[in-house]
């Protein structure tokens, strides 16, 4: 090959390297996963929502020592508030199965090829998730009120952080301020696959917006419903009625309902 040859090949591989995903690639490429997803296993599903479900209380327990180690001031909240991030890190970039990112990943095979046999099987994904994260965020909060892994002084104040999570929302509140969450981690997804080498402050940058904002996310939620109930400073029916169950709506009607939709929207003359 001559050097202008090399020259110009060379450019074309800058030019792609550089130029961003086209929405319908981007679409194929989560399409894809959702159907890897989809045909996992019952058990990797549990054990790796499982995990997840644990891993992600680590956003409860970096803020609460975030703000046991920073003294009050106008910065304390900005601060802290990053430490929220820190559980999305672990199981994004660990690869294990969170439920909200479930609202848009496996859908979209749904949405572009719908059968029966994919929507049982989306349920099933579903269902198998939810029921392991939540089953590892109650681990995490048992471990935290039981075990007291921490001084008595941070418990105080994850169960302060916690508090903020209810305070003052009813089920209505709850359920509005949670669409948000279910949007922006649905987004989240939807720009993985163009952050090649970025993944790291996408990830970062998403939740912080979610946890500055204080939109409530289920699977987080939960660690912090779930320590309130064990430690007797609410009733089951106010963190299942008022609390999760709203969480739960809202971030499928912002995850599923509105970004996913739209995304299939978009790319669905293309891809047709």
């Amino acid at each position: 090959m001559n050097d202008d040859a090399h020259n110009k090949q060379r450019e074309a591989e800058q030019i792609e390297e550089s130029s961003m995903l086209q929405a319908k690639t981007v679409y194929e490429v989560i399409r894809q996963e959702g159907r890897e997803e989809l045909s996992r296993p019952v058990a990797s599903l549990w054990w790796s929502g499982v995990a997840a479900g644990i891993a992600i209380s680590t956003s409860l327990w970096a803020e609460g020592m975030l703000r046991h180690a920073l003294a009050p001031g106008h910065w304390q909240e900005l601060i802290a508030t990053a430490g929220y991030s820190i559980g999305f890190v672990i199981v994004i970039l660990g690869r294990l199965q969170l439920f909200t990112e479930n609202t848009i990943t496996p859908v979209l095979p749904l949405f572009a090829d719908y059968s029966n046999k994919t929507l049982r099987r989306t349920a099933r994904l579903w269902a198998v998730v939810l029921a392991a994260n939540l089953f590892g965020t109650f681990l995490a909060a048992a471990f935290t009120e039981w075990v007291r892994f921490t001084s008595d002084a941070q418990l105080a104040v994850f169960y302060e952080v916690s508090t903020h999570l209810i305070h003052g929302r009813d089920a209505r509140d709850m359920l509005v301020q949670a669409i948000p969450a279910g949007f922006f981690v649905a987004a989240l997804v939807w720009m993985l696959p163009s952050s090649k080498g970025f993944e790291l402050w996408v990830i970062l940058l998403m939740t912080y917006l979610i946890a500055i904002g204080g939109f409530p996310h289920v699977i987080v939620g939960s660690t912090e419903v779930f320590l309130l109930l064990l430690s007797g400073q609410i009733d089951p029916v106010h963190a299942i009625g008022s609390a999760m169950a709203p969480m739960l709506a809202g971030n499928i009607i912002g995850g599923t309902v509105l970004f996913s939709m739209l995304a299939y929207a978009q790319v669905r003359a293309e891809i047709s």
